[in-house]
């Protein structure tokens, strides 16, 4: 098995796994990413010195921080928008279960700098349909950006969501960056999959998969016909080189003309 992918093999077991961590596997990615699949009373608690991002992939539960909680129920992470909690290292977090089931995602890392708290809701983050009206619609995709350098400046993390359509591209034209970044997936159906770009390399995803992006790799997807193909994606900031626009993400120049609104594509009604 390719170390840049982690196969899931089905759903993952009640309970915390953590898939990355700073000192330990994936490293590299500078970031701890834990999967918490939870019941009912089950509460998981961060009073690290250390940031912290907390999202909602479904069912009911409670985000308690800094004297404030807040209840959400999240029926899927398909039809709606992402909740999260972001947090630095100088506030405690505590998320509860009151479903009989759900799922957080999880991700810290180093900062020292206390930035504050931040509670994103769905309304904070509407569906973005990215690459809508070009290249025939092959690529157009739901992006939501949750947290990112333009909203969160003194963060050390970048967290977001894409909703690939059945047998379209997304994260496209190719772009790469230095930055390390993990993609975690969710298909619709749970039996779909779909294909990952990394550099010259090409991975198969299915639900609960989990891909590790290196710096430098690109890593356009596409999903399989008659699937949906979910998957946050999370980008740890380097020192002194954050991921923002307009220096990232760095599109490869040749494909860059399939963006132009006027391009002709083979099979084009001839002139």
């Amino acid at each position: 098995m390719p170390e840049n992918i982690r196969k899931a093999g089905g759903a993952h077991p009640f309970g915390l796994t953590w898939i990355a961590r700073r000192d330990g596997v994936h490293a590299e990615m500078l970031m701890d990413f834990g999967v918490y699949r939870m019941q009912k009373g089950d509460v998981f608690e961060d009073a690290s010195d250390l940031e912290k991002a907390v999202l909602l992939v479904y069912g009911k539960v409670a985000f308690e921080w800094d004297g404030n909680r807040h209840e959400e129920y999240r029926e899927n992470c398909f039809d709606v928008p992402p909740s999260a909690l972001h947090a630095d290292g100088k506030t405690a977090i505590k998320v509860t279960c009151l479903s009989d089931e759900a799922e957080i995602n999880i991700l810290t890392t180093d900062n020292p700098v206390a930035f504050g708290n931040h509670m994103y809701l769905p309304c904070d983050t509407p569906d973005e349909f990215r690459g809508a009206g070009l290249m025939r619609e092959t690529s157009t995709r739901i992006v939501r950006t949750i947290f990112d350098y333009s909203n969160e400046p003194e963060a050390k993390l970048v967290l977001g969501e894409v909703i690939g359509f059945p047998g379209k591209w997304s994260s496209y034209p190719p772009h790469h960056h230095p930055q390390p970044e993990i993609y975690y997936y969710k298909t619709n159906p749970e039996n779909g999959f779909g294909y990952g770009e990394l550099g010259e390399d090409v991975v198969k995803v299915h639900n609960n998969d989990t891909v590790f992006i290196q710096p430098g790799l690109t890593h356009p997807h596409c999903t399989a016909p008659g699937y949906a193909l979910w998957y946050l994606w999370a980008i740890r900031h380097l020192d002194g080189n954050p991921y923002r626009s307009p220096d990232y993400p760095v599109f490869i120049k040749e494909h860059l003309w399939v963006m132009d609104e006027g391009s002709r594509y083979f099979g084009d009604p001839r002139e």
